[in-house]
């Protein structure tokens, strides 16, 4: 860390973690470089690189995603050296983030952090490509300012803490700083700049929970608006803009006014060390990942004891506060992306189809029967074993009772894509040949092209080819 400061505007100055941990960071993003991630770091950026394209793909033909590009077709400039990945048409790099960062969040495909509860690809990505290909950046410069996006946004949600989530959408407010110092970096920011970037953004950050009750589609505004306003900051910056210095931590900052559990230690926690890219999980079920560790062991516990959803007469999930909160608004889902924040409905889909995907969403989550019959089966419960070890964990807790009166119980302490039990590079490339498929986004040859260039990203010199 110390070689990384000598080399930063900031780096001659007497940085004292416990009087100003925001400068630690903007010192870290300044120095780092492609070498100093290790190869292993690299290969998982290109990993959730993969996993981002095809969830943005997937949203090709979401109603939501068509109304914000139009509006940015009405708005914006109908060429420019950035692409907008659902219609392939190209535009000015703030447009193409608007578009593609509603495009990755609305499948619910897209990775996420356990610790933070925030998902990183939706508004680093989009910021990031769309900026590397207006400047004419390499896939290596790509990758490491994703990197650095990651590591920020992921330091900052931890930052922000429990509270911050109950009533903030982590991915819209965070996000909006880890998009700008994505692009910072494509940008060479010195450390005073990744500070006044990370100013402009965090004074634009926002994204409320208020829109799940009605089913409306805010959520794709978060991802596109983070993405499109972190690059926005990062560019004013460049040409000389300044944002407050301690937007983080500060009397009047995001802390103060969105957070009531705040630990600036989080910001530096290991910076060089501790690759918090790596600690990104992929998102096995079409939904919110709050369902996932009940749908892994709801699925393990009906296979292990030959179960059928008619056997079961109730489902009690043992859950985190976390998940009542954003998941305990959503009774009787009246959209597909709603259904995806219903516990009952995501494990009727286990219990009826054996899997919650993008097709089981799309055709039975509102229009099966026997799934609304299961819904209401299921109900879930405050554990405090559970609610402790999140959000570093997030664990299964089932308790099955049968119609005959028996009762059964399944536990999942890793669910499937977390770091411990990732996906596959095949597995990785299944899902995202599905997502693409499920929107006709691109045909079977520009999938394969697809998946090979992601596997060579790092050697990529010109991003203008992504199909």
């Amino acid at each position: 860390m110390q070689a990384i400061a000598e080399n930063s505007t900031l780096g001659a100055e007497n940085v004292r973690p416990d009087e100003h941990p925001s400068r630690l960071l903007a010192v870290f993003l300044a120095g780092l470089r492609y070498e100093d991630i290790p190869t292993a770091v690299i290969a998982r950026t290109e990993d959730l690189y993969l996993d981002w394209f095809a969830s943005a793909l997937a949203g090709k033909t979401a109603r939501q995603v068509g109304i914000i590009e139009r509006y940015a077709a009405q708005m914006g400039p109908q060429q420019g050296p950035s692409t907008i990945l659902t219609s392939r048409r190209s535009t000015t790099p703030y447009f193409a983030a608007l578009v593609n960062g509603a495009a990755s969040h609305v499948v619910e495909q897209d990775d996420v952090h356990n610790g933070s509860v925030f998902h990183p690809a939706a508004v680093v990505f989009p910021a990031a490509l769309a900026a590397a290909q207006a400047l004419g950046k390499s896939g290596a410069d790509l990758l490491v300012a994703a990197v650095a996006g990651y590591e920020a946004g992921i330091r900052i949600g931890q930052f922000m803490g429990r509270s911050h989530y109950r009533v903030f959408h982590t991915t819209g407010t965070v996000g909006t700083l880890a998009a700008a110092v994505a692009v910072g970096k494509l940008m060479d920011f010195d450390a005073r700049q990744f500070l006044h970037a990370m100013g402009s953004a965090g004074t634009q950050a926002a994204g409320l929970w208020e829109f799940l009750r009605d089913a409306a589609d805010s959520k794709q505004l978060h991802t596109g608006k983070a993405a499109a306003d972190g690059l926005l900051a990062a560019y004013l910056t460049r040409d000389g803009f300044t944002g407050a210095q301690r937007i983080l931590e500060g009397a009047r900052g995001m802390a103060a006014g969105m957070s009531s559990d705040a630990d600036p230690a989080r910001l530096t926690d290991g910076l060089g060390t501790r690759w918090a890219t790596a600690e990104t999980s992929f998102k096995f079920h079409a939904s919110c990942r709050h369902t996932h560790p009940a749908a892994d062991a709801l699925q393990l516990l009906m296979q292990r004891e030959g179960l059928r959803h008619d056997q079961i007469a109730l489902v009690t999930t043992r859950v985190h506060q976390g998940a009542i909160d954003v998941l305990g608004p959503v009774v009787d889902p009246q959209t597909v992306h709603q259904a995806k924040f219903s516990m009952g409905t995501v494990l009727g889909l286990i219990a009826v189809h054996q899997q919650a995907g993008l097709s089981e969403f799309e055709q039975q989550a509102l229009s099966d029967p026997r799934v609304a019959q299961f819904r209401q089966k299921v109900q879930m419960r405050l554990d405090s074993e559970v609610d402790q070890a999140y959000p570093a964990r997030w664990l299964g807790r089932v308790e099955v009772q049968t119609t005959d009166g028996r009762r059964f119980e399944a536990a999942v302490d890793v669910p499937k894509g977390d770091p411990e039990n990732t996906l596959s590079r095949p597995e990785l490339e299944q899902k995202a040949t599905r997502l693409i498929r499920f929107s006709h986004a691109a045909s079977d040859a520009e999938i394969a092209a697809i998946i090979a260039r992601a596997w060579r990203l790092h050697e990529t010199r010109d991003l203008q080819q992504l199909f």
